[in-house]
């Protein structure tokens, strides 16, 4: 019986010391004002930065690198994902929310459209 619950409870903390979080890449675009077949309407997002909000505050931040890949620890849960980068025009990320699963980090592909047309 003692050694059922040690095991328990060696096997609860080793749980709770595993990370979670979300990893990806972030594309943006159009990057030009016409598209031409053969050559690509879209891009990376070179050092863009990416918030992710839970719960009306803000859980964590990251910054893409020069390929657009990202990843950040987040705790289990629903994240609303935002940018800080400035612009007028265009459209919010997508998708807007990305959930993590408990100590695993999960692939999550985000889109920026620029609004350029």
């Amino acid at each position: 019986m003692v050694a059922a619950l040690v095991a328990v409870a060696a096997s609860s903390s080793a749980a709770a010391t595993k990370s979670s979080g979300l990893y990806g890449f972030v594309r943006r675009g159009p990057i030009v004002p016409v598209c031409v077949a053969g050559q690509p309407c879209d891009g990376p997002a070179k050092s863009f930065p990416l918030v992710f909000w839970r719960n009306g505050k803000v859980a964590g931040r990251t910054t893409t690198s020069k390929t657009g890949a990202y990843r950040i620890r987040l705790a289990p849960g629903v994240y609303a994902v935002r940018s800080t980068a400035t612009t007028s025009i265009g459209r919010p990320a997508e998708p807007r929310t990305a959930r993590v699963g408990i100590g695993r980090f999960r692939r999550v592909d985000f889109f920026f459209d620029t609004g350029i047309r």
